[in-house]
């Protein structure tokens, strides 16, 4: 038996499994160097096996290959899953007994999303569900999860989510400047992006705030809602006698409701609205997951039916508005947009409904979905995309900051 040979099916198979989990998540321009590792490891194992051994100890060797790379694989999707988040948390520096300046602070906390590629946000996802006990993707489907992922960004070129949320903030802060409030402190946060919450809110304490008001700028309360309370709350405000309130997400605000009539009736350009089409796309999530967090899903549905109401009441026909999911949950995009096609309209739209601001999901994922129906009419289908920094927006987040304020 050639030794040599086992040791190097051994050796390359193993390290084949590790090079082909960096290649599935490592960021774009380092992931060729991955793939011609793994290119030239799968390479070698094929040439040993085929010329090292015979008959039947091409079978063995050939298993104990694939033992080996998912071996390789295995730990290295541990060693990528166990990686710390590496955004910057500031020292809380305030004292105790220490009643600051005497402002508000608002932290603006939204979801977040990197602009380029960066799977630190799922990871901690993916923990925080392990931590749980919530099932999710399986520890060896991870890698590829993060590679759909990647693959998003590299189909888009750039998430424009973080950009429109610095846009809406200031917009924001320019409001409460012209109603004559010049003291309080805006702070931008994100659950996957820089700054976290916790850091934000690290910050306002540092600089004096006696008050702060967290803006959840979410259609729900969930997971990240919940996850972004719990990192706020670790900080131990309440030691510095300084009281936290929480506006609550944007579900039942009306002035968001009106929100997505205003913007179909500035794209209709002439269109009766009997001849229009509107579909509110919401996330979804697993069925498994409404026994934990059922709001997210029941808030969803809320929130949109309101959106159909407040089109019926405006005159658009009820059998030309309707609802879909982007996952998880039925109907999907497709079928709802040649349901429309078949009642005659001549002009369809469509939104990312529980999107605070364009990301993955109203770029690519959404359209994609929406690209698989039959349209042999070739109506026009126009993606109007998340809430963004539209003033109707900027406006309802206005109101429930007020309200947390007590104005």
């Amino acid at each position: 038996m050639n030794m040599i040979a086992w040791t190097v099916v051994l050796i390359v198979s193993i390290l084949l499994g590790i090079s082909y989990v960096r290649y599935l998540t490592v960021h774009p321009v380092r992931m060729g160097w991955y793939m011609f590792f793994s290119t030239l490891f799968l390479a070698t194992l094929v040439a040993v096996i085929a010329t090292q051994f015979d008959g039947w100890m091409i079978a063995l060797a050939a298993g104990i290959a694939v033992v080996a790379f998912l071996a390789g694989y295995v730990w290295m999707t541990k060693r990528f899953l166990s990686r710390e988040d590496p955004r910057p948390v500031p020292e809380l520096t305030r004292k105790k007994g220490d009643t600051g300046l005497g402002h508000t602070a608002v932290i603006y906390f939204t979801h977040g999303e990197p602009e380029t590629y960066d799977p630190i946000g799922w990871i901690n996802q993916f923990n925080e569900f392990d931590e749980q006990k919530i099932a999710f993707v399986p520890l060896v489907a991870r890698p590829f999860f993060v590679h759909s992922l990647r693959k998003s960004y590299l189909n888009v070129g750039r998430s424009e989510h973080r950009r429109t949320h610095m846009r809406t903030l200031k917009a924001l802060e320019h409001q409460f400047r012209q109603m004559g409030d010049h003291t309080t402190r805006f702070y931008i946060s994100f659950l996957d992006d820089n700054p976290r919450p916790d850091a934000a809110f690290i910050q306002a304490l540092n600089d004096g705030a006696s008050r702060i008001v967290v803006a959840e700028v979410f259609v729900s309360d969930s997971n990240h809602t919940l996850e972004g309370k719990h990192l706020i709350e670790e900080v131990k405000a309440d030691d510095l006698g300084v009281p936290v309130t929480y506006t609550g997400p944007m579900w039942n605000l009306e002035t968001m409701h009106t929100l997505f009539v205003e913007r179909v009736r500035s794209h209709m350009n002439g269109t009766h609205k009997s001849k229009v089409g509107i579909l509110l796309v919401g996330h979804g999530q697993p069925d498994e997951w409404d026994r934990e967090f059922a709001t997210e899903t029941e808030h969803e549905l809320l929130f949109r039916n309101k959106i159909l109401d407040h089109f019926e009441q405006d005159g658009f026909p009820r059998k030309n508005l309707s609802l879909a999911w982007m996952e998880f949950k039925e109907p999907k995009p497709a079928p709802k947009i040649e349901e429309f096609s078949a009642n005659g309209v001549e002009k369809i739209f469509y939104f990312s409904a529980a999107i605070s601001a364009d990301a993955l999901h109203s770029q690519w994922d959404v359209p994609k979905l929406i690209s698989k129906a039959r349209n042999p009419r070739n109506i026009p289908i126009v993606n109007l995309g998340a809430w963004n920094d539209d003033p109707i927006a900027v406006q309802a987040i206005k109101e429930k900051i007020l309200a947390a304020m007590g104005q």
